[in-house]
């Protein structure tokens, strides 16, 4: 009978936090800070809406050339949405991502006919968000970094990229990498794979100085908060 094979615990600088557990807490001894940012929308200026389903979508370049971002607090004021934790419950019904018992179908309906109606693209879940991630490594790189490494979800993945050449050419960029880290292991960027968020982890000045420099759109984890953030008060 073969032996059964169990995984090692990820490295915690290199992964995304589990959802059971305080954000903060998990990363406790390893990150400092943790500022939880927003995936904006996309609304395409200078190509066709029509243009993002699956066969025809465009790539990161023309993506960040022909439109424009739109702040989860611009789609509040079009949508008339509450709040941004009703915004978060939304987006997360609307790919089936939370139980019946606290999924939200009409705000999803809502942000559903929203945006076909002003032809806007919503953010999506698991993934970087592509206007931000250029800002993102060159910010990264002012902190002193020329390299940056890419992993999977486990951790079981790992593969080392010089940032200019991600800069240079967003089109390079890794398909679906859920998880940023530095050599040095100082700083991680990563991407739950339900959530339509990603998290800046770091010392609190590090933080502070990118969250900054790329107008960030979110909010500082506090003790409590969890990935399902919206569900609970945090």
């Amino acid at each position: 009978m073969a032996k059964e094979r169990i995984l090692p615990r990820p490295n915690k600088y290199a992964v995304c936090s589990p959802e059971g557990i305080s954000i903060k807490e998990y990363y406790k001894g390893v990150f400092e800070e943790v500022f939880l940012f927003f995936h904006p929308f996309i609304q395409p200026k200078t190509i066709t809406y029509e243009l993002f389903e699956p066969d025809t979508y465009p790539m990161i370049n023309d993506i960040i050339k022909h439109c424009e971002m739109l702040t989860w607090k611009q789609f509040l004021k079009i949508s008339k949405i509450e709040n941004y934790k009703q915004l978060d419950i939304g987006l997360r019904t609307s790919i089936s991502g939370l139980n019946k018992n606290v999924a939200n179908e009409d705000v999803a309906k809502t942000i559903l006919d929203v945006c076909k109606n002003e032809e806007i693209i919503a953010p999506s879940e698991g993934c970087f968000p592509v206007p931000l991630i250029t800002g993102l490594l060159e910010s990264i790189k002012k902190e002193g970094h020329e390299w940056i490494w890419y992993g999977d979800e486990l951790g079981t993945e790992r593969k080392l990229e010089y940032i200019d050449d991600l800069v240079g050419d967003c089109n390079a960029f890794p398909n679906h990498p859920i998880n940023l880290f530095t050599h040095d292991h100082s700083i991680l960027l990563t991407t739950h794979w339900d959530s339509h968020f990603s998290m800046l982890c770091s010392d609190k000045n590090t933080v502070n100085k990118i969250v900054k420099s790329c107008n960030l759109e979110g909010f500082y984890c506090g003790e409590r908060t969890k990935i399902y953030w919206s569900l609970y008060q945090c």
